[in-house]
This record gives structure tokens, C-alpha cells and sequence, in this order.
């Protein structure tokens, strides 16, 4: 933790910079790590992080829109994360991270009504199954969690809600606005790559994984990851015992349950369809 004396200098950076102290996160890298600190500013409008170098924070937010407020022997510098990749900082001091545009999110709970999320009928992990899932992904603030296949992104938003960095990867550029869409609605960000997860590129090394759709081929892709966690949930039987099998071919412990919850609905119980969730944790 900063000791008051580095409070005091901090507050006084982000004086200087244009913001208000409330309004940011405060990170000391070099006590949590510099991964945890990438991924909060990732996650969050406004963060300040002391202890960490400027071009490797930067390197890491490619794909995230932000702007860096760098403090060194120079003064303060206002730099995209690209030119500050490539900039030579002479005695850097603290960094602000800023969103382009403010987010936060609203409301409190989690496993949130399927109505509170554009979505298509059918086309969306429903409370029940989301609630299993975000115990077995653990979102915190410092995670990165991908949602892949990721639908209308209710379970990347929810994760992004509960303070992880998100990066949803769908190939439906309908379902892409959708997760825009919901994702400003529930005051979070979410990077969102349009594209096959083989097409997807280069994507930051995530601490959990949640396989929402495609068979075992993209398990298996997932796995490459080097992801803690991964949690694959379907409603095609076909498809779980090759993502089982994916999961323990790679090392992973699995566990699975098939939920099928009845909802009351007009003093009826009215079934969803079940769906299994499998949840693979890496061996130590």
C-alpha cells in the first residue's frame, strides 16, 4: 500500500492532471504487480498507478481506448498508449490511465434478470446458468476473463460489473452491437473483437475462460491460453464429453453439472432448458 507520504504526492498528480481524487482507482504496481494493474486499467475509467513503467502499461492497452497522463523529470505528458510505447521516459513517476469516454457500473447484485440484456430468444445464458458460471470464473478487479462466442456478452458484462477487464470475442456483428449496447447499459467496458477466436489474433493472456460457444476445437484453442480457469456451458450433449476430454488432455481438473432450473411464472413452474456446465481448474 502507498504509505501517506506517497498519498499526498499522488493526490497531488491527479490535482495537477484535471481530475478529481473520487473519481480514480489507485494501483501501486510494484505491491500487486504490474499484470494486475494492466488489467485494472483495462477495467476501469480512471486509474492511478504508481510503481509501473509507462511503455509496458501502454503495450498492454492496445486494443483498449485510453489516454496515459505520464509524470517524469519532463513534467506531465498526455500520450496515446502507441506513442508511449516508443517514447524514451527519463525518471517516470506515477501514470493516470483515462477512459475515453466515463463508465460505472449500475445497480448491485449479480446472475441479473435475462430481460435486463438485449438479446435474441434463446440467445443468451440465462441467470440461473450465469450465476454457476461467475462463481467458477472468480471476476475480480486485477482478472482478465475471456467470453468467447460471447452471444448479446451478458456473462462478459457481468464479469466486467464485478470489477474484471473483459474481452468478448464474437464473430456476429449483430451480437457485437448487442454487447455494446448492454455493456454501456450496465456502465462497464468491454473490448469487443469481431471475429472466429482462430481469427482473433494476438489477445492478452487471460486468467479465466468462459466457452459459451463452438465445440471442442475452440476448447482446445482456449487451453493454449494458459488460462487458471476454463468453463465451457452447452446445451448440446454431443459436445461434452470432447470438451471434457479437451480439458483433461490439457491438464485440467473438471468438474461438470447440468442445470435445469423451473421457473414460477403465473403460479406455474415453467422449465428452461438444461444446459451443462463444465468448469476445468489448471494443476498447480
Amino acid at each position: 500500500m502507498p504509505t501517506d507520504m506517497d498519498v499526498v504526492a499522488l493526490h497531488r498528480f491527479v490535482t495537477e492532471a484535471g481530475r478529481s481524487w473520487a473519481e480514480v482507482t489507485v494501483v501501486d504496481a510494484e505491491a500487486v504487480g504490474p499484470r494486475h494493474a494492466l488489467n485494472v486499467c483495462r477495467a476501469r475509467p480512471a486509474v492511478v498507478v504508481s510503481g509501473a513503467d509507462p511503455a509496458e502499461l501502454a503495450r498492454g492497452l492496445a486494443g483498449w481506448r485510453r489516454t496515459l497522463v505520464v509524470e517524469s523529470a519532463a513534467g506531465l505528458s498526455t500520450v496515446d498508449p502507441a506513442d508511449a510505447v516508443a517514447r524514451p521516459w527519463s525518471e517516470p513517476g506515477a501514470i493516470l490511465c483515462l477512459a475515453e469516454q466515463n463508465f460505472a457500473p449500475e445497480g448491485e447484485g449479480w446472475a441479473l434478470p435475462d430481460d435486463d440484456f438485449a438479446h435474441r430468444e434463446g440467445m443468451i445464458a440465462v441467470a440461473e446458468v450465469r450465476a454457476l458460471v461467475l462463481a467458477r470464473l472468480g471476476p475480480r478487479p486485477g482478472v482478465l476473463i475471456w467470453d468467447v462466442g460471447a452471444g448479446p456478452g451478458a456473462i462478459g458484462v457481468e464479469c466486467a460489473r464485478l470489477g474484471a477487464a473483459v474481452v468478448a470475442v464474437e464473430r456476429d456483428p449483430v451480437q457485437c452491437v448487442r454487447i455494446i449496447a448492454n455493456a454501456s447499459a450496465h456502465g462497464v467496458d468491454v473490448r469487443v473483437v469481431e471475429a472466429e477466436l482462430a481469427d482473433a489474433g494476438e489477445l492478452p493472456r487471460p486468467d479465466a475462460v468462459f466457452v459459451g460457444g463452438g465445440g471442442p476445437d475452440v476448447v482446445r484453442r482456449c487451453v493454449r491460453s494458459g488460462a487458471r480457469r476454463i468453463v465451457v456451458a452447452t446445451p448440446d450433449l454431443d459436445r461434452v464429453v470432447p470438451a471434457r476430454d479437451a480439458l483433461l488432455e490439457a491438464g485440467y481438473e473438471v468438474e461438470g453439472s447440468q442445470l435445469s432450473a423451473a421457473r414460477l411464472t403465473g403460479g406455474t413452474l415453467l422449465a428452461t432448458n438444461p444446459v451443462t456446465v463444465l468448469n476445468g481448474r489448471k494443476k498447480a
